[in-house]
This record gives structure tokens, sequence and C-alpha cells, in this order.
């Protein structure tokens, strides 16, 4: 059986102030302290290797039960790192603080734990935890049997029920949008974009939802943001940017407004301004979708955006929109450029970056070499995406990447090759249920320029090509090819014999 790397993998992801804290904490132990010799051994490692603990421990009695011993220094890492973490998230606090209610309740000392019970729900108030909030207004129904006893009547018991029922109502309201968020993003992470009027129906399904599409529907911050949220998902599946762009925009400025939930959200706050920032760069908005990337960039090391989770994330789509905004500005070679800092920033978080977003990177890299004309870089790249397709993820990207593949066999001329890469591409596609022309005019295109040599008869496909397209692109459901691939800039490369970037500069200026 192959070694766990479990522990390794957390190890690795410690931050100096971690080692140092779980360091320090473990100086207070009295004895031998096997574990620690073992955290020194892993933390030296590039790569997990057991075998080689087996030899550096040959002769430490431990070493018999490495198994073990590894299981308690993981219990102690994440125990060192609950210390750590114990007042640096609201969520930590109070259920720190709920821990202090009950060993004070247990000791009988009823004032005192009133105190903290006070305390805590006023935190709890503030950053709309509701389901602390209900566990401590449990906690003073405890206390209050105590004060009845001692014949104490002071707290009015309905006020208390009454708060207990509003804050049971804000807790379910904020689970049902849950569930409706869930559902879309389903469709966002799978599909990317509604691909067939199937799709398009759920979609509109969830936008005419009461809780969606209803006035003061949301009871609580919380609820309101993520009620744009949703709304702005909906428009984003349907590449409708300006509706798109309203709700995200909304949801911003709620979050903004209350800076206690924004750092408790910040992966919602996060995704929020990337979304804008897609917004930005499908609207051409360069400068806007350049000062975006740059307030994201900003928040890392914030309060409420220091997580490893918010930072990879930031790095990721920070740089894939990057790429995204140069393609869109025709600055072919600068994205290219920019490939080697994504790669050594990269070696940083190792396989810590999301699968939706590595597909994304390889698929930017693929199209930024295309962009400068070296295919063979280009198709590398694109190969990596096209033989590890996830089935339930981001199927657009899959799809539009066999669309360039064809275009990329064409470039390098493997003419023989191309008949069978259509034919895979039309499998692929068949499988999908799927509105979209534009897909099989390309390929219809590509299988007639494979089969010409005569710079003629090529120039007239082209030009025949150029015409059917330009009609599609009128339909603003086709025009979603463009986001991924810009077909229209690539024919007018090939009718006035310019680069690709040229074209899509001068399409710009239009």
């Amino acid at each position: 059986m192959k070694p766990s790397t479990e522990l390794f993998k957390l190890v690795k992801s410690l931050s100096k102030s971690e080692k140092r804290f779980f360091k320090l904490t473990s100086s207070l132990q009295s004895g031998d302290k096997n574990y620690l010799k073992i955290f020194d051994a892993i933390e030296k490692q590039q790569v997990y290797n057991e075998e080689s603990l087996k030899v550096e421990f040959k002769n430490e009695t431990f070493i018999k039960h490495l198994p073990s011993e590894k299981n308690h220094l993981y219990k102690l890492i994440l125990k060192s790192l609950r210390s750590f973490y114990s007042e640096q998230s609201i969520s930590s606090l109070l259920k720190q603080e709920i821990k202090n209610v009950e060993i004070l309740f247990n000791k009988a000392l009823y004032k005192e734990c009133e105190k903290f019970v006070s305390r805590a729900k006023e935190i709890a108030a503030d950053h709309e935890k509701f389901y602390y909030w209900y566990e401590l207004i449990a906690w003073q129904k405890k206390l209050l049997e105590e004060a009845y006893e001692e014949g104490e009547f002071s707290t009015n018991l309905d006020e208390l029920v009454e708060e207990e029922e509003m804050v049971i109502a804000k807790l379910r309201n904020l689970a049902e949008y849950q569930v409706v968020y869930s559902k879309i993003n389903l469709i966002f992470r799978s599909g990317g974009f509604t691909r067939n009027e199937q799709e398009r129906k759920v979609v509109d399904s969830i936008a005419d939802y009461h809780l969606i599409k209803g006035k003061n529907t949301a009871i609580s911050t919380r609820a309101t943001s993520m009620c744009y949220y949703i709304k702005g998902l909906c428009a984003a599946t349907t590449r409708n940017y300006e509706d798109s762009f309203q709700f995200f925009n909304k949801t911003r400025q709620i979050l903004e407004n209350n800076p206690k939930i924004m750092e408790d959200s910040p992966q919602r706050y996060v995704m929020t301004l990337f979304h804008l920032l897609r917004c930005y760069i499908d609207n051409y908005d360069f400068e806007n979708a350049q000062k975006s990337i740059q307030d994201l960039r900003a928040l890392l090391g914030k309060k409420g955006f220091n997580s490893v989770d918010i930072t990879v994330r930031i790095f990721a789509n920070c740089y894939n929109q990057e790429l995204n905004l140069l393609h869109a500005m025709g600055e072919m070679q600068k994205s290219v450029d920019l490939i080697p800092e994504i790669d050594q920033g990269k070696l940083a978080f190792q396989d810590k970056i999301s699968k939706e977003q590595e597909v994304i990177l390889l698929y930017n890299k693929a199209y930024s070499y295309f962009g400068i004309g070296d295919y063979k870089k280009a198709l590398s790249f694109l190969n990596e995406v096209l033989n590890d397709n996830e089935q339930n993820l981001r199927q657009d990207i899959y799809s539009f990447s066999r669309l360039l593949n064809l275009v990329l066999h064409y470039e390098l001329e493997n003419y023989d090759f191309l008949e069978y890469v259509i034919k895979s591409t039309n499998r692929y596609l068949s499988k999908y249920e799927r509105d979209y022309k534009i897909e099989d005019v390309l390929i219809k295109y590509i299988r007639k320029l494979s089969k010409v040599s005569n710079p003629k008869a090529t120039q007239e496909i082209f030009i025949s090509m150029n015409q059917e397209v330009n009609v599609l692109m009128q339909d603003h459901q086709e025009r979603v090819v463009l986001e991924f691939f810009n077909i229209e800039a690539w024919i007018d490369s090939k009718i006035k014999k310019t680069s690709f970037s040229e074209s899509v500069k001068k399409m710009l200026k239009k």
C-alpha cells in the first residue's frame, strides 16, 4: 500500500508563524518528543519519502509504529492550529466563548456566565452568525431557569422567545438562499454558460424563484448579498453582462457597506470582484479591468483575506483574467511573456490550485502561444486540456478547446490527421445538447480548407466563411465563442495576411 501523504501536505502547508507556534507549544511539554523528530524530517523533504524516514530513524523504537506516530503528529498540528486561529475568525471566537459559557455554567457561576452570553450574543448579532446566536439564546433560557429558582424575574421571557423566532426565521431564510445558490453554481461550474434551451429554462426558473425575484425577501445582510450574487450568476450563465454587472456591483456595495460581513465572507467578495472584472473585459473597459486586478491583489494579507484558500484563489483567478485581458487587447506577446511569472508563482501553491483554474490556465497558455503563431507550443498545452477531460467540469472550456484544436492542426498543415480530428470533435459535441451553430460552421470550413492547396481557392473559402460567421455573430448567444477564440480576428488575419494580434487590435478600433 502506498504511504499516506496527508501529514506531509499538512506540514508543507504551514506558514513560518504557524510552525513557530507549533514548536513553542510543544516545548512546553516535558519528556521525549518523537513527533518533533518526525516533523523536522518531513519539513526538510521536497517530496514525501517514507523509506527515507525509516532509514533515518532505524535505531529509534518509535519507527516500529510509524503510522500511529504520524497520526499523533497530525492531530497535534491540528490542535496547535486551532489554538493559533482561536481568535482570528468570528466562528472560532464564538465557539470559544460558548465553551467558556458551558464551563462557567457547570461551575454554577451564573452571573459570570451571563456576562459571557451577553457579550457573545452581541458579536453573533453584529456578524449575523445566526446559528451561534440561536445557541446563545438557548443558554440564556438555561440561565433564566436558574434565575427563577433564585427568585429573580427581571428577564422578559416573551422578548426572548420573540428574539429566538426572529433568529430562526433569518437562519431558515439564509439556508434557503444557500440551496438556490447551490443550484445555479452547479450549472455555472459544470457548463460555464447555458448551452441549450433546456438549460436556459432551468436558469430562468431560478431567476424567477420567489426569493430571487421578490422584493424584500432577504431578511438579513448575508441573505441580501447572496440574493444579488445569485442574480448575477443567472445573468452570467446566459452571458447577459449588462445585468450581471449591475447585480454583482450591488453585491459588492452591500459587502463593502458591511465590513464585518465582508471579512467573514471573503470568498463571496473575491468572486464578486472577479465576475465584475469579467464584465469589464467583455465590455472592452480595459482600464477598469486592470484596476480591478490591482484591487484584488491589494486584498492579499488583509484581515479576512489572509488564508491560504483566498491567496490561492486570488493568484489563479488574477493571472487567468490578466491573460484574458491581454488576449482581448490583442497583446499576445505580453501574455506569453507573463507565463514564466505564472509558472514561478505556482511553485508556492503545489497542488492547491483548483482543477477548474488549472484547466483555464492551460487553455489560456495555449491561446497565448496561438496568438503569436507558435502553434506547436500551443498544441502541447491544449493537449493537456484535451487529455484530462472532466465530464462534470466546465464543458465550455473543453468544447472550445476542441475547436481551437482543429484550427491549430490546420495551421500546422496536419491535413491528413485533420479528418480524424474532425470526426472526433463531432463525436464529442454530439454527446451534449447544444444549439450553437458556430461550432458546426467552423468544422465545416476547416474540412473544406484541409482539402484545398490552391491559394486562390483557400482565400475564397475564408471569404465565404467570414460572411457566414459575421451573420452568426449578430446573435448574442453565438458570440460566446469570442470569449474563448476570436474567430472573427482569425479569419480576418487569413484574408488580410496580417498577424492575429493585429487583427484583434484592428477590430477593437471598430
